[in-house]
């Protein structure tokens, strides 16, 4: 392992993952970038629900990105020197007004026995279902729950924004769709891994457009379906490393001193860092503390430089005692890990 300026130690073995390594969904497609997996250990072992994002091959000249429609791939092709054509944003595509993505995401299972060394699982990929995920789905967060649940909240992409879609499952076999949760636009949602006081607690980001801003929200529900008392907990910080947005990462980590979430957050110029919150274990819509730096930053060339540069973004982790393993997308091009110690964390707040 190495280390740097911030405090995360990064795995000497990152990337660990690259799209070359992962093998597209289908024989016209490429494996364009690799972002963000949720984490969890099942079986023995260490999984990552990545999200793959895919494209069809280019031809000079063109523009060509994948849409679903009624459940099938449909490819959409434009040419470059278009004026309706704005591709000055590399992850979406503005055509006459209407806007698309560059690529089509799913979300795929690998499993290592190290939590290094990763190989497909070969189990059926996760795609967009229905009109709201037309765009493809997105970014999973997985809460280990006490009562052998898996819930997953993945970013649900279509014509009609970004909304969070959520899934159940014991077995990784079999699943059950408990479909939009929270409309457009929100994301970043991370579902508690135990309740307080009796009811389910998520963190998301709905966004602001005209007024009000990319925030983190904490969400209260009875029974994971319909979410309430909404609050808003974290705004971006004028001048600081997380200006212009944040977003929570993966489910809180409980310590004695509070709820620990992991959270991204960017700057004007996109640039992704990830920080820390510390929130009541009681009444966690109290922010106990906050990170003032960064925890970790964009350093290392393969998080400075890929398909969006100068990016850091976890929605994944594993606890080990002290030690938190994050996995994590770096430049939305390719998955790494990096450990953080709770004390040392706790400390800078």
């Amino acid at each position: 392992m190495t280390t740097t300026k911030d405090l995360a130690t990064r795995s000497i073995k990152n990337p660990l993952l690259r799209p070359e390594d992962v093998t597209p969904s289908r024989p016209d497609m490429m494996v364009e970038c690799l972002l963000n997996p949720g984490v969890f250990r099942f079986e023995g072992a260490v999984w990552i629900l990545v999200r793959v994002a895919e494209r069809p091959k280019q031809e000079e000249g063109k523009i060509s990105f994948p849409v679903l429609v009624d459940g099938k791939m449909d490819v959409l092709t434009f040419d470059l020197d278009d004026p309706l054509l704005d591709v000055s944003d590399p992850r979406e595509v503005k055509y006459d007004g209407e806007q698309y993505l560059s690529t089509l995401s799913h979300l795929r299972l690998f499993k290592s026995a190290d939590g290094v060394h990763f190989e497909d699982a070969q189990l059926p990929l996760h795609i967009g279902i229905g009109e709201l995920e037309n765009f493809g789905v997105e970014d999973c967060r997985v809460a280990t729950m006490a009562d052998g649940d898996f819930l997953l909240t993945y970013t649900a992409a279509s014509a009609s924004g970004y909304g969070v879609g959520l899934k159940r499952t014991r077995d990784w076999q079999t699943f059950e769709h408990l479909g939009l949760i929270l409309p457009p636009a929100n994301k970043d949602c991370a579902i508690f891994e135990e309740q307080v006081k009796g009811q389910y607690v998520c963190l998301n980001r709905p966004s602001g457009i005209i007024v009000g801003g990319h925030y983190i929200w904490l969400s209260f529900s009875n029974d994971l379906e319909y979410w309430g008392r909404h609050t808003c907990i974290a705004k971006t910080r004028k001048g600081m490393w997380d200006s212009s947005r944040v977003g929570a990462g993966a489910a809180p980590i409980k310590t004695e001193r509070g709820w620990l979430v992991i959270y991204h957050g960017a700057d004007e110029n996109s640039r992704y860092c990830l920080g820390a919150l510390l929130l009541d274990l009681e009444d966690p819509t109290q922010v106990i503390a906050r990170s003032e730096a960064p925890l970790m930053e964009p350093l290392a060339d393969y998080e400075c430089n890929g398909f969006f540069g100068e990016v850091v973004f976890t929605n994944g982790h594993i606890v080990d005692g002290d030690e938190v393993t994050i996995y994590y997308g770096a430049s939305d091009s390719v998955i790494c890990s990096a450990t953080l110690s709770i004390k040392e964390v706790l400390s800078t707040l």
